[in-house]
């Protein structure tokens, strides 16, 4: 199998899912009109079906479903199937709502698109499983040569290689210094690169010359200008930034920051606001309900004191609110200082109960639907607690810049319960700064799964 079978693969992607289409079209109308045959025309018509085709292949262009498609990570990959879907609902409603020739029974419309669906979607999970093994072998490789064989051209090279899906391969660098000219991936000289990117179709150039060379990235990046080629420069910016950095530009002038924030972006605070709003009031409606008045007898029978327990934490921007709970302690003086740790005297044996399954922390869908938290995000700590780790761990406020969720990226990934191990929660702070910087409403649902799940089976960690 060779580099160039990409064209091959999209053209086969773009048929299997135009045969989905017709296929749910057809299943929708023999159930709606209870016959496997179409020959009296019943409620369609060639032209509705053509229509629908070209509808279907219009908007999988405009989402660009099958564009990189060995290259994209499967979280874009099912985004990208779910905006289609969308789209094409809504053109489907505007073709019945407002073109008259287009009267379709609208049974056939609900039947088919109950059946396509789960049918698309199920194609694309299985083509994203299909692909691990043969992601590499089956990308559109560009070739690209690096002007600087220093320790930034050297990072880059390993990045792109440890990185296949990315879909580049380094030919080679080009450097002046004379200590690196025998080294064997060393082509040649920085005043040879053009040449040899011309006369070896070389699609990209990436400039990794330290800020001094000035002079020769000018140089360089004018010849690479006439010649046609693409120029990439590279800063080194790793005396400022430890590790990915978002650049804008404001005119001409380029402003990087430390971190990508998605959450930024007003659209994605919305989304992630209705989210945190829907699964809320769905919890508190058909789970707390019911729960809350059982939960509440059981704690008043085994112990003395509030069925809620309240305690003061940081939320977002290290603003203090009041965190909900049920009680699942003895009335004591340490609660708000004083971690629960395993076999502590102080929890009760119902307490005990709802702190392996997380149950403990349902009222705190109450403070997500005050706005005070979210779904998922960072765990919020006691105030004291905060104070002591900032002073100890770099980059600990910056989870603050998120509201503080019911439950994490850390907690998914076993960093929960109390903090005893050396580096625990250094860990928890790298996770929640990697969920900071990789938001999406399909992470939140993955973690929001994850969570279900292990509130069902248990955690080893919870106390």
């Amino acid at each position: 199998m060779i580099e160039s079978n990409s064209t091959y693969f999209k053209t086969i992607s773009i048929l299997i899912d135009l045969v989905l289409v017709n296929l749910a079209g057809y299943l929708g109308y023999a159930i709606a009109y209870d016959t496997f045959g179409i020959a009296d025309g019943r409620g369609i018509n060639f032209l509705h079906i053509l229509l629908i085709n070209f509808v279907w292949f219009n908007v999988t262009q405009i989402t660009k479903i099958y564009q990189d498609m060995f290259v994209k990570d499967a979280i874009p990959t099912i985004k990208q199937s779910l905006w289609s879907l969308v789209f094409l609902g809504v053109i489907i409603f505007i073709l019945v709502a407002y073109l008259r020739d287009f009267n379709v029974s609208s049974r056939l419309i609900v039947y088919a698109g109950l059946i396509f669906a789960p049918l698309f979607l199920t194609g694309k999970i299985v083509f994203l499983l299909l692909r691990r093994s043969s992601r590499a072998k089956l990308i559109n490789y560009k070739k690209v040569v690096i002007v600087g064989a220093g320790p930034l051209g050297l990072d880059l090279k390993n990045y792109l290689e440890e990185h296949t899906h990315l879909g580049y391969k380094v030919v080679g660098f080009f450097d002046d210094a004379a200590e690196k000219q025998n080294l064997k991936h060393v082509i040649g000289k920085v005043n040879e690169c053009i040449d040899y990117v011309k006369d070896s179709n070389i699609n990209e150039i990436y400039c990794a010359l330290p800020d001094r060379a000035l002079a020769k990235i000018d140089t360089l990046m004018r010849q690479a200008d006439k010649a046609l080629i693409r120029f990439k420069l590279v800063p080194d910016v790793k005396d400022y930034f430890k590790k990915n950095v978002m650049v804008q530009l404001y005119g001409h002038l380029p402003v990087l920051s430390p971190r990508t924030e998605p959450l930024e972006i007003l659209s994605n605070q919305i989304i992630k606001r209705l989210y945190d709003v829907a699964f809320s009031m769905f919890i508190i409606i058909f789970v707390m309900s019911w729960l809350a008045p059982v939960l509440a007898i059981l704690i008043k029978m085994e112990s003395k004191g509030p069925v809620f327990f309240r305690q003061l934490r940081s939320g977002k921007d290290n603003q203090p609110f009041y965190c909900l709970k049920f009680r699942s302690m003895y009335m004591n003086s340490d609660a708000d200082s004083k971690q629960a740790s395993a076999n502590d005297v102080r929890v009760t044996r119902l307490g005990a109960f709802m702190r392996r399954r997380s149950i403990d922390e349902m009222p705190q869908f109450f403070n997500v639907l005050m706005g005070e938290m979210s779904v998922v995000g960072p765990r919020p700590h006691m105030i004291q607690h905060t104070a002591e780790y900032s002073a100890l761990i770099d980059q600990f406020m910056v989870r603050h810049f998120l509201l503080p969720g019911i439950t994490g990226w850390a907690q998914v990934n076993g960093f929960r319960g109390e903090t005893r191990e050396d580096g625990s929660m250094e860990e928890r702070v790298k996770l929640d700064i990697w969920y900071l910087e990789n938001w999406s409403l399909l992470l939140d649902l993955k973690i929001t799964f994850l969570t279900i799940w292990q509130v069902i089976f248990g955690h080893k960690n919870a106390n």
